[in-house]
C-alpha cells in the first residue's frame, strides 16, 4: 500500500484495536494470476506476540483451497469521509478523502480438527453476539456438526502489517478543526467516526 510518511503509523496496539473494531474485512488470494476476494468477519487475537486472524469460508467457496499456497492479503478499511475544500483557508484547493486502512499480509493455515473448528465458531459467536452462545449451546450435536461440515475454518499469522491514516495531517490546525466540526455534525456514521479519529491525532 502506498503510504506517505505523514500518513504512516507504527503503533501496533492502535492498529490491532482498529482491526478488532472494524473486523469485517476483505481477504484476497491469487489463483492463476487472478485476484480473488471474499468479505468475511474476522477474529483478531494476539498469540505469543503474533497477530492471528481467524475466520471461515463457506465450503462451496473455492477460495479456501488457495489459503495455504501463497501469501494472503486481508484489508481492514471501513470509516471514510469526503473532505470539502470549503474547510480550507484558501480557495486554491481541491477535495480529498480521509480514511484509515490496514493491510495485513500473512500465511494461511486450514483448521480441520472438528473440535478446533467448533472453537472458531464459538469464538465468532462470542465476539459478535455473545447472548446467542447459549442458544447455540442448546442445539443438538448433529445439527452443529452439519453446520461445521458446511464451512472451512482457517487462521492467518500476520507477517507484515501496513497502516495508513489519512486524516488531514497536512492541513493547518484551523483547517483540521473546521473539518472535525463539519464531520461531527453529519448524519453519516462514517463521517462522525473519522471526526473522532481526527480528534485523537
Amino acid at each position: 500500500m502506498y503510504i506517505p510518511k505523514i500518513n504512516a503509523t507504527s503503533n501496533k496496539e492502535e492498529t490491532i484495536a482498529f482491526m478488532q473494531q472494524f473486523s469485517f474485512a476483505t481477504i484476497i488470494t491469487a489463483k492463476d494470476s487472478l485476484p480473488v476476494a471474499t468479505h468475511l468477519p474476522f477474529i483478531v487475537t494476539i498469540k505469543e506476540d503474533k497477530i492471528i486472524l481467524t475466520a471461515h469460508f463457506a465450503k462451496a467457496n473455492d477460495q479456501w483451497k488457495d489459503i495455504e499456497h501463497n501469501k494472503i492479503l486481508v484489508i481492514f478499511s471501513e470509516p471514510h469521509a469526503y473532505i470539502s475544500p470549503k474547510n480550507y483557508d484558501t480557495a486554491l484547493n481541491v477535495p480529498t478523502w480521509n480514511y484509515i486502512s490496514v493491510h495485513a499480509y500473512g500465511q494461511g493455515k486450514l483448521i480441520t480438527n472438528t473440535v478446533e473448528v467448533m472453537r472458531v465458531l464459538e469464538a465468532t459467536i462470542n465476539n459478535y453476539e455473545s447472548a446467542y452462545l447459549q442458544q447455540w449451546n442448546n442445539f443438538a450435536e448433529d445439527y452443529k456438526l452439519k453446520m461445521i461440515n458446511g464451512i472451512v475454518a482457517f487462521e492467518i499469522v500476520v507477517t507484515d502489517l501496513q497502516t495508513k491514516k489519512k486524516l488531514s495531517q497536512n492541513r493547518t490546525a484551523t483547517e483540521k478543526q473546521k473539518i472535525i466540526e463539519q464531520l461531527s455534525k453529519s448524519n453519516d456514521s462514517n463521517e462522525k467516526l473519522i471526526a473522532g479519529f481526527m480528534s485523537k491525532e
